[in-house]
C-alpha cells in the first residue's frame, strides 16, 4: 500500500516531486491526495452504478434517459477530483476536443429536456442514442489518433462507390 501511495503521489526513490494529483490548476481544492482519489473513486463508482441501473429500466426510456445521464455527468466529472476543475475545465475545451465536449454537453441538455420536460419516449431514446455517440466520439479525442482512425474505418466499411 505504501509503494502505491508513492506511486500516486509521484515519490520515487525518495525524490519528491509534483504529481498529476499535486497540480491543483486553480489552487482552490483543500482535499489531500489520497481524499481525492477515494472522491474520484466514490463518484466514479456512482456514475457507473447509475449506468447500470439505466439498463434494468431500460424499457422505461425517461427513467433511462435519467439514470444514464446523470451515471454520464457523474463518470465523466470524477476526473475532476484528480486533476482539478481548472484543469478538466481546461482540456474539455481544448482546440482539439471543443466540438467534442460542446456536442456532448448539448446532447446531455437535449435528453434531460426531452425526459423531463417534453415526457416523449421517442425523443428520449434519440436523445439518448445521440449521447452515447457523442460520448464515444469525446472519449476517443483523448487518445492519440482514435478519431482519425474511426474515421478512416466508417468511410471504409460504409463506401458506396461500387
Amino acid at each position: 500500500m505504501r509503494k502505491l501511495k508513492q506511486f500516486i503521489a509521484g515519490d520515487e526513490d525518495g525524490d519528491r516531486g509534483e504529481s498529476f494529483l499535486e497540480e491543483d490548476s486553480d489552487g482552490s481544492c483543500s482535499l489531500t491526495a489520497t481524499q481525492r482519489m477515494y472522491a474520484f473513486a466514490a463518484c466514479l463508482a456512482a456514475g457507473l452504478a447509475f449506468m447500470f441501473l439505466s439498463l434494468i429500466v431500460f424499457v422505461k426510456p425517461i427513467k433511462f434517459a435519467l439514470l444514464f445521464t446523470f451515471g454520464n455527468i457523474f463518470a465523466v466529472g470524477s476526473t475532476a477530483f484528480l486533476i482539478g476543475t481548472g484543469q478538466q475545465l481546461t482540456m474539455m475545451f481544448d482546440s482539439t476536443r471543443v466540438y467534442a465536449t460542446s456536442i456532448y454537453l448539448g446532447c446531455v441538455v437535449i435528453s434531460l429536456i426531452c425526459a423531463l420536460l417534453i415526457h416523449n419516449k421517442i425523443l428520449t431514446l434519440i436523445a439518448i442514442v445521440c449521447e452515447i455517440c457523442a460520448l464515444i466520439w469525446y472519449s476517443l479525442s483523448y487518445i492519440p489518433f482514435a478519431r482519425t482512425m474511426l474515421s478512416n474505418l466508417m468511410v471504409r466499411v460504409f463506401d458506396t462507390e461500387l
